[in-house]
């Protein structure tokens, strides 16, 4: 660093007693010129006084006095200081720049300076700029410590329990100390500028404890005294979000908190709150509830618009067709926002025309834009139904004209249930073929001993149900109705042979032709031998007698015992006829058989 020396001019052949120039950094003040009067033998003691005089014209500075100079040079690396001392002082320039880098400081301007040695090795006073200004600041920093004055400070850095705050001198704020309520991310706080109170200062250890709770606090405590003193349900209010909980959010309302409702947010869908709400937002909100017991207060946003199902049937009359947004998916069907507040339902029965809709994700992804019919709109349970399917034609009302009743169809076997077998007609319109629609002749008991999964086959259409979407198809139909042939070939009283395929405790069942049962009730067993019934065995074939027909019913009534009957009677005749006149009575026939 670059030295300025100024040395005392003095007249020529003039001396100045007592008085050198020092070869150091800093430039002496002359000593006065004693002349005029005085000659090499002036008294001692008098020229003593004399420079007691010159020693008295000198301020008196004690080290570590702070005191005000006059500032006489300004160069590139130092600031020459007048401070009223026997030597000025030299300060670096460093001490006077700026945030820039800029010299504040110029020739004739009065600054404060700390006198740290009245004199070092050569002699000369040492001075700092920097040291005066902290000590001014510890000064007012223990006069705000006294007054309970707030104090302005920019955080430095995070540290081991808080934050190193800036405030002309480091000082500590404590992480209690900080909010009324915890703070996570002390690291978000750094370069913020700080409004607190000194709570601890040390000059001597060069502590300084800092809160800002304290005052947050006693602001607080002086707003909630006003809000207390105004508050009332259906008070409008703005606030301010403080926190934001997965049910809601608390909103300052002036020293004292409200809790705004995940419910109370918006008439429409709220997922979370932090999707219509950010920390430290203004929000207007309306007192709906407030307890002065417990100052609790319930707080609504909503509320500060009209409920919009108020006037929903206006706008959404049943029939009308509405565009929406699927905000959701349940099990049994999609919820469709309307607008904001006003949802509707299409249950999954209201999807598809012809689809089977399990699950209505297999038709709709939330967020599709839909376009849907009403259905129905009940305003006092917030319900509006929706219908999907209902904005396209029905292809069962097709499907009556083009598939009449008798028409032949193929189709693919799609499933196989206990009572019948689902056959694809179209894509997604499925027809029952009817476990007994599947035969004429088999007694089937599951439709898998005719059909497998997956074959085509021909069936019949036998009726439609476009209103109930129900399609029913015959396999049977297609082949010649085995009943009808032998209704038309057998009458009543014919003799027809049977063998017997079951027993049964109210008869036994005969097969006639392939596929054709007729029914021997037991009353009409042969009984004609000393009173006991036959015996009929399962696969054996007998003569017997068609004694009724139900071609609607499909049922064939037959008996051995009228066969036997007929069988006596015919003997009779024939003996009658061979005794000639026949006029012999059938007790005459036992009496000539005893």
């Amino acid at each position: 660093m670059a030295i300025h020396e100024e040395q005392a001019t003095e007249p020529q052949g003039a001396s100045t007693p007592g008085a050198s120039q020092p070869a150091g950094r800093h430039t002496l003040k002359a000593t006065p010129q004693i002349t005029g009067g005085f000659d090499e033998d002036m008294d001692p003691a008098e020229f003593s006084r004399l420079l007691d005089l010159y020693d008295n014209s000198f301020r008196n500075i004690a080290e570590g006095e702070v005191v005000k100079g006059t500032v006489l040079k300004v160069s590139e690396n130092e600031v020459v200081v007048d401070v009223g001392y026997k030597s000025e002082g030299v300060i670096s320039v460093n001490e006077f720049l700026d945030e820039t880098g800029g010299v504040m400081v110029q020739v004739g301007d009065v600054v404060d300076v700390l006198l740290e040695r009245t004199e070092d090795r050569d002699g000369h006073i040492v001075l700092s700029r920097e040291k005066a200004e902290k000590m001014k600041i510890w000064d007012e920093v223990e006069k705000a410590f006294a007054d309970r004055k707030v104090v302005i400070g920019r955080v430095i850095e995070r540290i081991k329990g808080g934050l190193a705050v800036d405030i002309g001198v480091r000082a500590f704020l404590p992480g209690s100390q900080i909010d009324v309520r915890p703070v996570r991310n002390l690291d978000a706080l750094r370069g913020q500028e700080l409004r607190m109170r000194v709570i601890k200062v040390n000059k001597k250890r060069g502590n300084i404890v800092l809160s800002r709770k304290v005052l947050l606090e006693e602001e607080n405590a002086e707003k909630k005294k006003h809000t207390l003193e105004t508050l009332a349900e259906g008070k409008m209010l703005t606030g301010v979000v403080k926190n934001i909980t997965d049910y809601g959010a608390f909103i300052d309302l002036g020293g004292i908190d409200g809790l705004l409702h995940i419910t109370d947010m918006s008439w429409g869908r709220v997922g979370h709150p932090s999707e219509v709400l950010k920390v430290n937002e203004n929000i207007e909100v309306v007192v709906l509830k407030y307890d002065q017991a417990t100052e609790r207060v319930s707080l609504g946003h909503k509320q500060l618009v009209a409920d919009p199902w108020t006037t929903v049937m206006d706008r959404y009359p049943a029939g009308a067709r509405v565009s929406g947004k699927a905000v959701s998916l349940t099990d049994y069907g999609a919820f469709i926002e309307l607008e904001p507040g006003v949802e509707g339902l299409i249950h999954v029965s209201e999807m598809s025309w012809s689809k089977r809709v399990k699950h209505p994700s297999k038709i709709l992804n939330v967020g599709d834009n839909v376009e849907a019919m009403v259905l129905g709109v009940d305003p006092a349970a917030r319900r509006i139904s929706l219908g999907l399917k209902q904005v396209e034609s029905n292809p069962w009302h097709e499907l009556v004209e083009k598939y009449p009743v008798g028409t032949k169809i193929t189709g693919k076997v799609r499933n196989l249930t206990e009572f019948g077998a689902f056959v694809e007609v179209e894509d997604d319109i499925d027809g029952l073929i009817h476990i007994s629609d599947m035969s004429w002749s088999k007694r089937i008991k599951h439709p898998s001993e005719v059909l497998k999964k997956g074959d085509t086959v021909e069936a019949m259409v036998l009726s439609i149900d476009a209103e109930n979407q129900r399609l029913s198809l015959g396999l049977k139909q297609l082949a010649t109705d085995i009943w009808e042939d032998f209704f038309a070939r057998h009458k009543v009283g014919q003799s027809v042979e049977g063998r017997v395929v079951r027993m049964t405790n109210f008869g036994a069942f005969v097969e006639l032709d392939e596929g054709i049962e007729g029914l021997i009730h037991v009353s009409e067993f042969d009984d004609t031998q000393g009173g006991e019934k036959v015996d009929l065995q399962v696969g054996t074939a007998y003569q017997m007698k068609v004694i009724k027909l139900s071609p609607a019913e499909r049922k064939i009534g037959l008996s051995i015992r009228a066969m036997k009957s007929d069988e006596i009677r015919t003997d009779w005749e024939s003996y009658s006829a061979s005794q000639g006149d026949g006029s012999a009575t059938l007790g005459d026939h036992f009496k000539i058989s005893k």
